[in-house]
């Protein structure tokens, strides 16, 4: 490490992801919903209307994306995010507009930050109107499970392909496999209908050239095997609230995988002060030895989240967020 070398934002992501030490550890979130309370109006993602766009002229309609690139970039640099979520009108990945939208963030940031954006094509949690008869399918229909993963797993990898094209840097794989119980479904299980197929992603992720992150919520310890061994570059979110134990992670894993983690959100809902600033201080103790580390909330900043909480543990990070760790 040389620590008279300032590395840009982009730098210290692509350092962690590396498992090597940059001059401070980087930060970002899968998402972040408080702009409305801290920036006076929502991101893109979460207030486009299709129909509306639609009605505009194309010169309108680049316009619009000029403005939402604008914002957008005045966000995540005042949050000082090396990697920013790059999620668009829901426009589709090889569209017109999606190219755009990423190309009008590109020229504002040039190369000083990643892009992210969602990747995954995995088996998740089904909700609770899918789950009896995703459980049946599992014993009655392995054969068609196989099939519907297949499907799924190619499904991604086109899509990734088509994000790198669009300049996109990070992939996010934000299928959720467990409950703060565990998993759900048995570790058998999961080596059969998830972890192959989640390999392939990531195989043919980094084939493109994509950084990837594996989220998961919940109590992952029963298949972290199987998490590391599919290769992601970084593991998210390492969940307290699932009894998730960051320092645990790091000694078992951390020359092998970049963390991503993780300030207890319930905390920063529900606890005091002090709760989350132990909270923030426990994972920048733990994560940051010997680099590959990335500061972020153990979900991400959601809506109704104190936001003054969020403001909190990004100072506590400033303050102690410089390689060699203070703590």
């Amino acid at each position: 490490m040389d620590i008279n070398k300032k590395y840009t934002p982009a730098q210290r992501a692509e350092k962690a992801f590396k498992i090597e030490i940059p001059d401070q550890a980087p930060t970002f979130e899968l998402e972040f919903q408080l702009a409305p309370e801290l920036f006076g109006r929502e991101l893109i993602c979460y207030k486009h209307n299709a129909e509306e766009f639609a009605k505009l002229s194309r010169k309108e309609q680049e316009a619009y994306i000029d403005e939402e690139a604008d914002f957008t970039v005045k966000v995540y640099e005042a949050l000082d995010y090396s990697i920013i979520p790059c999620y668009g009108g829901r426009w589709a990945f090889d569209s017109w507009e999606y190219k755009a939208f990423v190309k009008a963030i590109r020229q504002r940031i040039g190369n000083t930050r990643l892009l992210g954006n969602h990747g995954d094509g995995t088996f998740s949690i089904p909700d609770g109107n899918h789950m009896y008869e995703f459980a049946y399918r599992l014993y009655d229909d392995p054969e068609g499970m196989n099939r519907d993963a297949e499907n799924m797993c190619r499904g991604a990898i086109e899509n990734n392909k088509k994000l790198s094209e669009a300049g996109i840097d990070v992939v996010w794989l934000c299928s959720d496999y467990c409950y703060n119980s565990g998993p759900f479904m048995s570790p058998d299980m999961f080596s059969e209908y998830v972890t192959p197929y989640l390999a392939r992603i990531i195989s043919s992720a980094k084939a493109e050239g994509l950084w990837t992150i594996k989220h998961t919520d919940g109590d992952i310890m029963p298949i972290l095997n199987q998490l590391v061994d599919t290769e992601p570059h970084a593991l998210h979110s390492l969940d307290p609230m699932a009894g998730v134990d960051i320092a645990e992670i790091k000694r078992l894993y951390g020359d092998r995988i970049a963390l991503c983690g993780n300030v207890n959100c319930a905390l920063m809902q529900t606890g005091t002060d002090e709760e989350v600033r132990e909270s923030a201080l426990y994972a920048l103790r733990h994560g940051m030895p010997g680099g590959g580390y990335f500061f972020c909330t153990s979900n991400v900043p959601f809506r109704g989240m104190p936001p003054e909480r969020y403001t909190m543990i990004l100072d506590i990070w400033r303050e102690y967020r410089d390689y060699p760790p203070k703590l």
